[in-house]
């Protein structure tokens, strides 16, 4: 009978984890959206010179509803996508927790390693959705652009036999990303709670948003040459117009033509973005955490 109240528990617990990700995911993309679309304008194309001519263009041209092209995948695929992060953060921490003697707190190398993981298990979602944020947000505007929403961009993307192109480069970009997102966020979290000598549910809400939004930092910095590669597969052409022939190669044609700063475009959007995008998740995440107990 224990065994099974030990299980009803568990399995509330990842329902609470799986919700409370899932509120996160729809925070973030309302939240950072209108950054996401500057921030892949500038990595695939050299036609702006900085963040903000690509975002007065885009205004300019295409009208402020462009900021959101391609946002009902995001919106539907993110929250799911946050969803298994937690989830899976979670459920790995929970693993270390039991192995620990005499139920030691996790170890930061631990606490990395569960978020990597919970990048890799978002990996199979994320690829394909993403995939098809990139060609809505890239495609041309009005009467030239090439798919009228995410369904025919999905079809069109399947006969290419492309849905998942891009999948290696975003295994490495999502385990290094998550793995520095949740480890600078429960290092801040732990350290705040023992400097004030306080538990963890009591470090103030503000507190959590901010905190947030350093972990937001921290995993674009750790990540971004790998999102930029990532970026220009998944917007690349197909059969004789393909430029790319795998991620090994994209990185080589990067570093040839652009140098090292290649690997970097778009980055300032990119942290304007990650703060409060970032900022946003964790808190309704923790908020929603809290409230269910």
């Amino acid at each position: 009978m224990a065994d099974l109240d030990v299980e009803a528990g568990s399995g509330q617990r990842v329902a609470k984890d799986l919700f409370s990700g899932a509120a996160g995911g729809i925070a973030q993309v309302l939240i950072g959206q209108p950054f996401d679309i500057v921030k892949v304008r500038l990595q695939t194309s050299n036609q702006h010179s900085n963040a903000l001519e690509c975002a007065t263009k885009i205004f300019k041209n295409e009208g402020p509803a462009a900021f959101y092209k391609g946002t009902l995948t995001p919106l539907i695929g993110i929250g799911a996508c946050v969803s298994i992060q937690f989830g899976a953060f979670h459920y790995a921490r929970r693993l270390f927790e039991r192995q620990n003697a005499s139920a030691a707190p996790l170890t930061y190398p631990q606490y990395y390693a569960s978020g990597a993981f919970a990048g890799l298990a978002n990996t199979a979602l994320s690829t394909p959705i993403e995939h098809v944020r990139i060609r809505l947000q890239t495609q041309p505007h009005g009467p030239q652009r090439l798919y009228t929403g995410p369904l025919p961009c999905i079809r069109s993307l399947l006969a290419q036999r492309a849905l998942y192109r891009g999948t290696s480069v975003t295994l490495l970009r999502e385990a290094q990303a998550y793995g520095m997102w949740f480890l600078t966020f429960e290092y801040l979290m732990n350290a705040d709670a023992h400097r004030n000598q306080i538990a963890r549910k009591e470090v103030p809400s503000w507190k959590v948003a901010f905190y947030g939004g350093l972990a937001g930092e921290a995993l674009w910095l750790g990540s971004y040459p790998f999102d930029v590669v990532k970026s220009k597969m998944q917007s690349d052409g197909f059969g004789a117009e393909q430029r790319y022939k795998s991620m090994r190669d994209c990185f080589a044609q990067t570093w040839r033509r652009e140098g090292w700063r290649g690997f970097w475009k778009g980055i300032g959007p990119t942290l304007l973005r990650a703060m409060p995008v970032s900022a946003g998740t964790f808190a309704v995440v923790e908020a929603t955490m809290r409230a269910l107990g």
